[in-house]
């Protein structure tokens, strides 16, 4: 005979959840359905531009044999692959982390790869790029690696991410413009001023969410976002600024206006579009350009995933983080869905920042923003709302809230300093994760094993660095092999 169930006297109920709650552990990490729905719908709204982005670079570029893809077909495929990612990884890893095309890797296949390749050609190197990583994450190989790397590195990953997205906010924005000159490369806005007014959007976007915010308003971000789009529209309709690319003042990238058709029907030609016949370019060729693009995946992602789980409360002080494998394992399938669907690789998104500074802290929220991105297919022109100067804020005040984690490293000893500072600085000043992770990394060899300290260096990170002094000497190495560039 079943026995009543009763509470113990003096003792509060304790807290039921539901199915939903217990496996994405919502309540457990100190969230609730509202606060990851909203992370959710800021992750989208700051990654919205790869949609439209992501296309412009891919379509950029015909192949050796004198085909460009279609921009229609590459946004729905975009759009298709990065939600079905995103949730995919929601589910798997329980993670608050967006998946979409990586954009140094589109920009690598748009202008580097397709010069010696096809289209299809180029999709299929993504695939074998990405089976590699799934291999590498199931083995354990990429856990052992994600191992060896010093704390102290791991938070500076981190750290140079957020500086990395800030700086890609600012020049979103117009805040920060090329000068056309060695020195200085870069200036504030037009002749040292804000010379825009979708430059002083960004500014009004950013002060009005940093209020919000540091008032611990409920919803902050997601408020100043929609704020600053509204702003954009109203200016849009009265002072008709239209797009920088034709006219001067105009919006980056995106117009904030209401198009008459906003409803259409996505275009899949490209999904499955891919070709494994690369007898024309040969063996040494196809190793050089697979070894790029997977130093390249393989260690964004690793900092971005590091930086995000950090941000959000959720690695240990050796920077490990729930379900680790399993992310790492996802993030490779990202490669591998991007390459078959012809929308270049797929991986997590830094944009993922601005949820998490929402309060998202589970997958949950990855259900969100997956499913914005499928419903983004049929409603393209909407996507374009949003404009890139509004998106920017929020990337600059993530970068502000990632930047504080330097607080838990400590900077005295030289041997530290030296690959953390290096870490930090490459990353945006090469716009690369990559680049600022293998910078870090040689550094750490070098100055340890150079200052006595060989028997400190894990031997897989010895293996790393030697990868990194590779990859950064590729040219000349391409060069010596007779690999064209």
């Amino acid at each position: 005979m079943a026995e009543a169930r009763q509470e113990a006297p003096g003792r509060a109920p304790e807290q039921r959840v539901g199915g939903v709650d217990r496996f994405f552990k919502i309540t457990e990490r100190g969230s609730d359905f509202a606060t990851e729905i909203r992370g959710g719908l800021v992750t989208f709204v700051t990654m919205a531009y790869i949609v439209i982005l992501n296309p412009i670079i891919l379509t950029s570029s015909a192949d050796i044999a004198g085909t460009t893809l279609d921009f229609q077909a590459v946004s729905a495929v975009t759009a298709l692959t990065a939600g079905v990612m995103t949730i995919l990884f929601g589910l798997i890893s329980r993670l608050p982390f967006g998946f979409a095309a990586g954009l140094g890797i589109n920009a690598f296949l748009a202008f580097s790869v397709v010069g010696q390749v096809t289209w299809p050609e180029a999709m299929a190197i993504v695939v074998i790029n990405g089976v590699l990583i799934v291999l590498l994450a199931a083995t354990g190989l990429r856990r052992m690696i994600f191992d060896a790397v010093p704390v102290e590195l791991k938070l500076a990953i981190t750290v140079g991410i957020g500086l990395f997205i800030a700086f890609i906010g600012f020049v979103n924005a117009g805040f920060v413009t090329s000068t056309g000159s060695p020195s200085p490369p870069v200036g504030l806005g037009v002749g040292g001023s804000i010379f825009t007014i979708p430059t002083l959007v960004f500014v009004i976007t950013l002060v009005l969410t940093a209020v919000l915010m540091a008032a611990q308003v409920k919803g902050g971000l997601l408020i100043g976002l929609v704020s600053g789009t509204v702003i954009s529209v109203i200016i849009e309709s009265i002072w008709h600024l239209g797009a920088a690319v034709d006219t001067p003042g105009g919006w980056g990238l995106t117009v904030p206006a209401l198009g008459s058709a906003p409803f259409s029907l996505p275009d899949f030609s490209l999904v499955g579009a891919i070709s494994f016949d690369l007898g024309r370019v040969g063996i040494v060729t196809v190793i050089m350009l697979v070894f790029t693009l997977l130093f390249t995946n393989f260690f964004d992602a690793m900092g971005t995933m590091t930086g995000l789980s950090r941000e959000a409360g959720l690695a240990d002080e050796q920077g490990n983080f729930p379900n680790l494998k399993s992310a790492l394992v996802v993030e490779g399938f990202g490669a591998i869905a991007g390459g078959f669907t012809s929308s270049s690789s797929n991986t997590v998104f830094i944009e993922s920042g601005a949820g998490i500074g929402e309060g998202a802290r589970t997958g949950f929220a990855n259900l969100i923003t997956g499913g914005m991105f499928l419903l983004a297919m049929f409603f393209t022109p909407l996507t374009q709302i949003v404009p890139t100067e509004v998106a920017a804020a929020a990337l600059v005040l993530v970068g502000a809230l990632m930047m504080a984690q330097i607080k838990h490293i400590d900077l005295g000893d030289f041997r530290v300093l030296l690959p953390v500072f290096l870490t930090v600085a490459v990353m945006p000043m090469t716009y690369s994760i990559a680049n600022g992770i293998g910078a870090g990394f040689v550094a750490w060899v070098l100055v340890h094993a150079l200052s006595g300290r060989a028997s400190r260096i894990h031997w897989l990170l010895w293996i790393v660095a030697g990868g990194f002094v590779l990859y950064f000497a590729r040219g000349p190495i391409e060069a010596m092999l007779g690999v064209a560039g």
